[in-house]
């Protein structure tokens, strides 16, 4: 089963085309890679699947939920983490996701058993009374999934959620996101422009110019030019040609 479908996608600012016919699906339980350089089109692939931004050209379902005729269902099943922070820097962990909990609806009883299932499963829960802008850059971001996972989406989207760590913080950030995969059978989609965020059997989307030039597994994508970096350079110069 598919969690999010793509088809026929074309986005455009103005005469620059952003997006041009991008075609992918993301299985259900999987950890997606959607890799690309800086200006490849992917924060606007982001914003278009948590409609941020209308639909011009194609069709995206989340779940078999069509984002154009229905929307609310489709965003539903959705968790985002953006690549700019949107959390409320004065207030503490836990004021921050019960504010969250409110705009979805939840009866306080069920705010209260998510919120502490997620201040578990992040490692937050001793810093629950902290306020945002004591923590450090990948606590915010543990924050933020934490926020995100609270109505239980079946896909998680992440917009380079690595972008300002430090190298040990980017790491440590990208396996947690892994081990809740595979805890959960939640589905993610992952941007980055970092190769080495990308491991050999995650499912692996190549954009760039807005042309999504390779899908597949990425040790197969990998395979004929022995690693995924000169994978990668050829694919993206093919492209820009």
């Amino acid at each position: 089963m598919n969690v999010l479908e793509v088809e026929n996608l074309g986005f455009a600012y103005g005469d620059r085309q952003a997006l041009r016919d991008v075609n992918f699906s993301a299985a259900a339980g999987r950890f997606t890679a959607l890799l690309g350089p800086n200006g490849a089109g992917k924060s606007t692939l982001i914003a278009l699947l948590t409609k941020l931004y209308e639909l011009q050209q194609g069709e995206i379902r989340v779940a078999s939920f069509s984002l154009r005729s229905e929307p609310r269902e489709a965003l539903r099943r959705l968790g985002v983490v953006f690549q700019q922070s949107t959390l409320d820097l004065d207030l503490s962990v836990e004021q921050n996701l019960r504010y969250h909990a409110a705009l979805h609806g939840m009866p306080r009883f069920l705010a209260n058993e998510r919120i502490e299932q997620e201040l578990q499963r992040q490692q937050l829960v001793e810093r629950r009374k902290s306020r945002v802008r004591e923590l450090n850059g990948g606590h915010r971001r543990r924050v933020e999934i934490a926020r995100a996972l609270l109505h239980k989406p079946g896909l998680l989207l992440l917009d380079e959620a690595s972008v300002g760590l430090d190298p040990a913080s980017r790491q440590a950030l990208n396996a947690h996101v892994r081990s809740l995969c595979r805890s959960t059978g939640m589905s993610v989609l992952w941007t980055t422009h970092l190769l080495d965020e990308v491991q050999a059997e995650d499912d692996l989307l190549i954009l760039n110019r807005g042309v999504l030039v390779a899908q597949g597994r990425a040790d197969s994508i990998s395979a004929a030019d022995g690693n995924l970096e000169r994978a990668f350079t050829r694919l993206t110069a093919a492209s820009a040609a």
